[in-house]
């Protein structure tokens, strides 16, 4: 039996060599002055437990790429510093999924893990479909539609706590566009919606709209510069405290607060391997 089991295994193994040969493996590094993700510093976490609001927020950041030659498939990995949730200090991106030609369109079908080592209550996943229309003259357009399938969308309905509020289904709709204006720089521009559930806005969140727009110089040898303004509406309903100010016969002076989704200009340096 267990022969058998050694043969299949052979076969297998050496029927997947020319996949594995095909197969196209890359990779890239990161440094940023801030991450913002779908509009919304990640770097949250300062003195006391209260927010940071400054400008300089620094990430680094860096991933894996692994396509199976023509077939289509992929798999994933990115990862990057954050500062959001106490007990962890990186995100951790898993995703899959399978890219084909369907007329003049590039479609992208896929799942995708956010995975917060040490405070498992952020961890996320979504199944995304996004199309790409391309065209040297005019650019590339992009429409992307993320659905939030795990009980929570980044801990916004404090499932894990016992909130007994679900923040499944939660949508993210993203638009984008690219396009080279002059040699090595590149324009690039999105906007996105996040469409939160009843659960979650029953908290007092607001669906909101976020923006992205710049550009990035190649330097050549996979290496770029990108600057961009980042955002998001709505910023009064995510507040939170910066300094709680001093209390004085049940009335607070001196209280502050910080919006994540605060426009920022970003910088970020990008080597791709």
């Amino acid at each position: 039996m267990h022969h058998v089991t050694a043969r299949i295994l052979s076969i297998a193994a050496l029927m997947s060599l020319p996949m594995l040969a095909s197969a196209q493996l890359a990779g890239n590094v990161a440094l940023t002055t801030n991450y913002k993700f779908r509009g919304q510093d990640q770097d949250m976490i300062g003195n006391n437990d209260f927010a940071k609001d400054s400008y300089f927020k620094p990430a680094i950041q860096g991933g894996l790429d692994y396509a199976f030659g023509d077939s289509g498939f992929y798999v994933g990995n990115w990862n990057s510093s954050v500062n959001w949730m106490k007990g962890n200090s990186i995100e951790m991106d898993f995703y899959g999924g399978y890219k084909f030609k369907g007329g003049p369109i590039d479609w992208d079908v896929g799942v995708l893990t956010y995975v917060y080592p040490g405070s498992t209550a952020g961890n996320t996943t979504e199944i995304y479909g996004a199309g790409t229309w391309a065209n040297e003259s005019f650019g590339a357009f992009t429409a992307k539609y993320s659905w939030t399938v795990s009980k929570d969308y980044f801990n916004y309905a404090g499932n894990k706590g016992g909130s007994g509020l679900d923040g499944t289904n939660t949508g993210y709709l993203n638009l984008a566009y690219t396009k080279e204006i002059v040699p090595k720089v590149t324009f690039k521009a999105a906007v996105g919606y996040t469409f939160f559930t009843s659960d979650i806005r029953s908290l007092g969140y607001k669906d909101y709209l976020d923006y992205n727009v710049g550009a990035a110089y190649d330097f050549g040898s996979g290496l770029t510069l990108g600057g961009y303004i980042q955002g998001g509406s709505e910023q009064s309903a995510f507040n939170v405290v910066t300094n709680p100010g001093v209390d004085v016969n049940g009335v607070t002076f001196g209280q502050s607060t910080f919006s994540p989704n605060k426009t920022r200009f970003i910088l970020m340096l990008t080597k791709t391997l």
